[in-house]
């Protein structure tokens, strides 16, 4: 966070805190952005102290545990999440599983989302229910991986037998590791000729996963996902390693679990997709999500269906929020609006929310540094807030050291006539993702002669935002050396004054870059506009002849030294 934000969460003046880091060896600016570590020194000097997320979320549990109405916990379906890199087939699998078609949904033809799906499966013959997510594979959403592995019972890691281990197969790995979850290791796409699945497996054993024929302890199942290959033994390895964890749940107790995602709908308002992992949400509970809190309105199912209720290993819509809930974030049902009111009141300065994160992406450099670099001023709405996320996450990644982007406006929900008026106001363009634009809007954009892109798939946003900070970048040259004269006369005109020189060294051309030096101090840099031999007119003066230039520089002294540059246009970059 910024020393500005840090100073409104203490109530402490800037001035004042800027003195005591410079007393600690510390030089910091108003908009400077500082390290957790500093913050809580900070924080700590005035007996203040600053929770992480995850001391949070432990505080919140602990707080509202003790209002549960607790009794024997039940058998409870499992959450089983989709990693995988980006095309390695995790959509194509649950559409087979799901007997639906979720890929030709899709723009790309990638997810972009955590999507939510429950199935029952015959195992045994018992019907087990089995809960379903599906991760992004693209790099630039790291943040709703991580958020999904936080739910997750058993991983499915989805790999093609014909790519092989990638980033984002190595970033789930990590995961999966750390977080020390159950997994599955999928190798997909068997149905290929092009396949490699022993050399899959080495790359596995990289990471200490190894199947049981290689004296490991890993369950890795060779599917394909178009033929559906496999998908049952698959299935049935899913329902026995859910057996062998024994999951339970109390459904009696009040719902706890975790907010997937959220965005705004034009007809119903603001909805919440949740996860249930524990006890029964009901309509007209009261939950607590960050620093915000709904009567729950409706529920609907994965299935689209509304319901009364719902409980453990459920993935629901929840309407009734005033306000979006920040993805990734636990919710807790609690007594009544007062609980909820009382627990806001002592725990709401302590989430950190995307505008916070937004202030900075755009405070990464000084004021000082700020005034130095070109600007990109944008407006960025988008369908959810996961999204939204995962956006300012990329541009986050994106270098600024030419030109800085500057986030004006960013939230979800569709661009607005007040969007068009602050658009006009700070010269931003107008950046929609996943949106829909009505027509009196683009009405509006062409009136006042803005620039508005809606984009469905994230890359093609990031491109785009990426070249239009190109086109602000100032082309610079590389300088090829041409030759050098001396200035042995100089003749004056009308127009101007004339060099006569005798080139020492290599040529001099017209239209060419000269610098010219007097005592080895630079005096003018420009083009050279005429070059004359004796009378004529010429394109190229060479070694050890005389010639008569002119430019847009008139103190000639004899002795100056002219050197001559093919200016070659470099590759511009970020």
């Amino acid at each position: 966070m910024s020393i500005q934000e840090l100073s409104y969460k203490l109530n402490i003046p800037e001035a004042e805190i800027i003195t005591y880091l410079f007393l600690k060896g510390i030089s910091t600016t108003i908009n400077q952005v500082i390290d957790i570590s500093i913050a809580k020194k900070v924080a700590l000097k005035y007996d203040f102290n600053i929770l992480d997320d995850e001391e949070i979320n432990q505080v919140k549990m602990n707080s509202l545990n003790k209002k549960k109405n607790l009794s024997e916990n039940s058998i409870r379906a499992p959450i089983v999440t989709i990693f995988g890199h980006v095309d390695h087939g995790k959509t194509t699998l649950l559409d087979y599983i799901l007997k639906t078609n979720c890929v030709s949904k899709e723009y790309g033809g990638i997810t972009q989302a955590i999507t939510g799906y429950e199935i029952d499966w015959l195992y045994n013959s018992n019907v087990f229910k089995l809960v379903f997510l599906d991760t992004p594979g693209h790099e630039a959403f790291s943040s709703m991986r991580l958020r999904a592995a936080k739910v997750t019972d058993i991983a499915l890691l989805v790999i093609a037998a014909d790519d092989g281990l990638r980033p984002q197969t190595i970033e789930s790995i990590k995961y999966i590791l750390e977080m020390q979850l159950s997994y599955i290791i999928i190798i997909n796409k068997i149905d290929k000729t092009d396949i490699d699945v022993i050399r899959i497996k080495e790359e596995l054993s990289k990471y200490n996963i190894l199947s049981e024929e290689w004296g490991g302890d890993a369950l890795i199942v060779e599917v394909s996902a178009i033929t559906g290959k496999n998908i049952e033994l698959l299935l049935s390895n899913i329902c026995l390693l859910s057996n062998c964890k024994k999951l339970t749940a109390n459904p009696n107790q009040y719902a706890e679990g975790t907010i997937l995602e959220s965005n705004l709908d034009k007809q119903k308002g603001i909805i919440a997709n949740i996860i249930i992992q524990n006890g029964t949400l009901k309509i007209g509970d009261i939950i607590i999500a960050g620093n915000i809190y709904a009567k729950v309105k409706s529920l609907i199912s994965s299935n689209n269906i509304q319901i009364p209720f719902s409980g453990p290993s459920s993935i629901v819509k929840v309407l009734g929020f005033s306000k979006l809930p920040e993805s990734g974030i636990l919710f807790n049902v609690v007594n009544d609006e007062k609980q909820a009111k009382q627990y806001i009141q002592k725990f709401s300065n302590s989430y950190y929310n995307l505008n916070q994160a937004l202030k900075s992406l755009n405070t990464r450099v000084t004021l000082k540094d700020k005034n130095k670099l070109k600007q990109l001023s944008l407006i960025i709405k988008t369908d959810t807030l996961g999204s939204l996320e995962a956006i300012l996450n990329s541009l986050s990644k994106i270098s600024q050291k030419k030109v800085q982007i500057n986030i004006i406006a960013a939230n979800s929900g569709n661009i607005s006539s007040t969007d068009i008026e602050l658009a006009l106001t700070t010269k931003s363009i107008l950046i929609g993702f996943n949106i829909d634009i009505t027509n009196y809007i683009n009405n509006l954009v062409k009136k006042n002669i803005l620039i508005l892109k809606v984009f469905n798939v994230i890359y093609n946003l990031l491109d785009y935002i990426e070249n239009c900070m190109m086109n602000l970048i100032e082309i610079e040259y590389k300088r090829v050396f041409i030759g050098r004269a001396t200035v042995q006369t100089v003749f004056y005109m009308n127009k101007g004054s004339v060099a006569g020189c005798v080139v020492n060294d290599g040529k001099l051309r017209k239209m060419s870059f000269i610098i010219v030096y007097r005592d080895n101090n630079i005096v003018y840099e420009g083009k050279l506009n005429s070059l004359k031999h004796l009378k004529d007119d010429v394109e190229e003066v060479f070694v050890n002849k005389e010639c008569g230039l002119m430019c847009d520089y008139n103190l000639w002294q004899t002795s100056d030294i002219i050197e001559s540059y093919d200016l070659i246009p470099e590759k511009k970059s970020l």
